[in-house]
């Protein structure tokens, strides 16, 4: 939701009263609950005309409403078999109609980190790595960082290696969590865990958490160390970066560099750079990129990797921030 619609939303909510937003609230997730209740703090006052502006939209989608199908469990359940297939559609049925098999972990999300790393600082590591996959991950980063290094490193090895909660491993959490995932042997292997959720974890952690992460699964297992670094933060990913952090960079990034990396990069990465330009010095690379000739993908990929490094040295520094969580450093 972009913020002018947490702001509508937020209006409504004060609107209905203090019951009414009560119940509402009641059926949203923990973090919308946050966003909203930050942005309702925030919001001190309110012109007359926003929120007649914003009851009129609610009353007309309202009035739009109606109930189409009697049983919309049901009919979710039949629609995604029939599109899906049974198998890939179990994978998918528990979690959309918020089955039993993660009420033990739901309540985790409403928990601080310090609060779930104390839950769960006794237990194995693969335990422990089967159930913050289910997390958010800002959350289950935060987890991370209140244990000791050693206990950090092999959870996080677990998680990257992980391609799935087989049925035996869920008797192990509902032992730890008071039925964490239940169903037993009914329920199938979910897509959870991987190299790729493992960077997005690693990639809020902070840069000196990040670094000794790394080490240790590179020291047991280059290839993996490898996967995980190619899914953290990309050339792409500096869309993330805000306008000052991006014109840091462009001060500091060699032209002939600049120009043979955005060969690579998308239409909206590039026009992102553009705009934190002066109209003169993005007319003048604008004309740069169209007049330099083909390049290889192998040069491109290599000043890319150029351009990335100087990210992270200003993030290390604390000059910029890359868009995710970690500590009082960045990336």
């Amino acid at each position: 939701m972009d913020e002018l619609g947490l702001q509508d939303s937020a209006i409504l909510l004060m609107s209905l009263g203090e019951e009414e937003a009560a119940e509402v609230f009641k059926h949203l997730a923990p973090k919308e609950v946050q966003r909203l209740g930050e942005t309702i703090a925030r919001m001190k006052v309110i012109p007359r005309e926003r929120v007649d502006a914003v009851l009129e939209r609610f009353t007309a989608d309202a009035s739009g409403q109606s109930m189409l199908v009697g049983d919309t469990d049901e009919y979710v359940k039949s629609v995604l078999r029939k599109a899906l297939g049974e198998d890939k559609a179990s994978l998918l049925i528990d979690r959309i109609l918020q089955g039993s098999d993660v009420t033990g972990i739901e309540s985790l999300k409403w928990m601080d980190g310090n609060s779930v790393a104390e839950l769960l600082r006794n237990e194995h590591p693969q335990i422990v790595a089967a159930i913050l996959v289910h997390l958010e991950f800002d959350q289950a980063s935060e987890v991370l960082k209140h244990f000791t290094e050693r206990q950090r490193n092999e959870v996080m090895i677990r998680i990257a290696t992980l391609d799935g909660i087989q049925p035996s491993a869920l008797k192990d959490l509902n032992e730890v969590l008071s039925k964490v995932l239940a169903g037993g042997d009914k329920l199938r292997k979910a897509s959870l865990g991987g190299a790729k959720t493992a960077a997005e974890i690693i990639n809020m952690m902070g840069s000196k958490v990040e670094g000794s992460v790394l080490d240790y699964i590179r020291e047991n297992d280059g290839e993996l160390a490898q996967k995980i670094m190619d899914n953290m933060f990309t050339f792409e990913d500096l869309r993330k970066i805000d306008g000052r952090g991006l014109q840091l960079l462009l001060r500091e990034a060699p032209s002939d560099a600049l120009i043979v990396a955005l060969k690579g990069a998308t239409p909206d990465l590039r026009e992102k750079i553009f705009s934190n330009m002066s109209t003169r010095a993005a007319e003048s690379l604008r004309d740069d990129l169209e007049s330099r000739g083909p390049v290889r993908v192998s040069e491109v990929e290599a000043q890319q990797k150029e351009l990335l490094k100087i990210v992270r040295r200003l993030a290390d520094e604390g000059q910029l921030a890359l868009g995710g969580g970690g500590d009082d450093s960045f990336i």
